[in-house]
């Protein structure tokens, strides 16, 4: 019997692999990378009846179309996009049975940006540093999915799919983020903050899975002196010189010179891995 697979016939914009990252290597120079939507992968890895960190396919702006050779049972989270299987339409957050040699083909997200699609079992592509994420800065993990790449699907669960369909808030309307301040807060202006909080940012379409670059009020520095290389954080607010913040993801670098006015909370952080070109961004600074 052959063993289960995803055979890939469009990649989309953007689809590569992610787990949950390969943290604690900061010290050697590697990036924990991983989903940029952690909070999505662990739930189509519920969906399925997975370990939550298992691989998966980070989709970004849709468009993937792959053919399953075997059964599977797959789940998509995220950014919503109309899906279909075999030709019918199938709906998001909750298991899907697809037949062998049907074709899953996931359209555009009309809001968000990262789909994730999840298969029983698992992706079993080989891992890098204890870990099968694409890490876009550094390169390391499996290549970005391509037409005809073929995905070996793994054979780990932790038990059979218990939910028809899960409950998940839109992405409708301004996304919140708190954030925490400092560590070089004292570095800008004392109004900073307060300017930082007061009116909406704007996401620019530079952004991707290293940063959101952000457009809005400017964050006047106080201190002009050169700031050493500092370790950076999934979440930190980096102010480079044209004072408008740079939100790193999950692809950050592992140390930055520019001074960081905040970090948001962490559980805040998978909202902004789903920020989209035009998307308003508003900072609670606690």
């Amino acid at each position: 019997m052959t063993a289960p697979e995803l055979v890939v016939l469009a990649p989309g914009p953007l689809t590569t692999v992610q787990d949950l990252g390969r943290p604690g290597l900061a010290a050697l120079g590697v990036g924990a990378s991983g989903a940029a939507d952690r909070r999505s992968l662990r739930l189509a890895n519920r969906l399925v009846g997975n370990a939550e960190g298992a691989a998966a396919l980070e989709l970004t702006l849709g468009g993937l179309q792959v053919r399953v050779a075997g059964a599977a049972i797959v789940a998509l989270t995220g950014a919503p996009c109309p899906v279909t299987v075999g030709g019918r339409s199938v709906g998001m957050n909750g298991p899907i049975a697809v037949r062998p040699g049907e074709v899953i083909v996931v359209g555009t997200p009309a809001e968000g940006v990262r789909t994730y699609l999840a298969v029983r079992g698992g992706l079993a592509v080989p891992a890098v540093l204890g870990a099968r994420s694409t890490d876009t800065l550094s390169g390391l993990g499996p290549e970005p999915v391509r037409a005809g790449s073929v995905l070996p699907i793994g054979s780990e669960t932790t038990g059979f799919p218990l939910v028809d369909q899960a409950p998940v808030r839109g992405l409708a309307g301004d996304a919140v983020l708190r954030v925490v301040p400092g560590p070089r807060a004292d570095w800008f202006d004392p109004d900073a903050l307060r300017t930082l909080g007061a009116d909406p940012y704007l996401v620019t379409a530079e952004s991707n899975r290293i940063g959101v670059r952000l457009d809005g009020p400017e964050l006047r520095r106080t201190e002009s002196a050169e700031l050493p290389p500092e370790g950076m954080v999934r979440g930190a607010l980096q102010v480079p010189p044209s004072g408008r913040p740079v939100l790193l993801l999950a692809d950050h670098p592992v140390t930055g010179g520019y001074p960081v006015i905040g970090v948001v909370a962490d559980e805040d952080v998978d909202r902004a891995g789903q920020l989209r070109p035009g998307d308003r961004v508003r900072f609670r600074v606690r």
